[in-house]
């Protein structure tokens, strides 16, 4: 049993869905899920990211409120809060989305899920609408933070850290993967 199966299926979101965006993933790769400004997961104000307990990975201050789909796989979970999400790449990384930190307490308010459990998809797909004011008004942090759950080594970014990315872009590769 991997990460992903210990957390619950989603659900799909009514209404308007936005458009996948070009983005091509290279074996080995994590892209942006979404567009702003590249952060060192060290940097990330959740501890258990923080400090690699998910794996190695990078996070992003969002600028606006989609979370694409950072490589081509299979959703593997999908939380049915909006939160977060996993997905497994065709090449075996467990990568794992979090949007936000303690927004598991906003249970889904402000969160639409896209994407089902055992969905196929393409790098750039939309996977996640979130209301950035909403998850600030509730007094957390919007974040988006990225982890590979099965990778040992470190996350070799792809941008500096500080830097602007723009969702589908390279964001980091794994040293020393699984």
């Amino acid at each position: 049993m991997g990460f992903f199966d210990r957390l619950s299926r989603g659900k799909r979101a009514v209404g308007e869905t936005p458009h996948a965006i070009v983005a091509t993933a290279e074996p080995g790769y994590v892209l942006a899920p979404v567009t702003g400004v590249a952060k060192s997961l060290s940097e990330a104000p959740d501890p258990v990211f923080a400090q690699g307990m998910l794996g190695p990975g990078m996070a992003v201050e969002p600028s606006d409120g989609v979370v694409y789909a950072p490589v081509v796989g299979t959703i593997t979970a999908a939380v049915a809060t909006g939160h977060a999400i996993g997905i497994t790449s065709g090449d075996g990384m467990e990568v794992l989305i979090h949007v936000g930190v303690d927004t598991v307490e906003m249970r889904g308010d402000g969160f639409a899920v896209l994407v089902e459990k055992d969905a196929h998809v393409a790098a750039g797909t939309p996977l996640i609408v979130f209301d950035r004011e909403k998850i600030r008004a509730a007094g957390h942090d919007d974040i988006v933070m990225v982890s590979v759950t099965n990778a040992s080594g470190e996350a070799l970014p792809a941008v500096a850290s500080g830097a602007e990315v723009r969702a589908g872009e390279p964001l980091f590769t794994l040293d020393g993967r699984a």
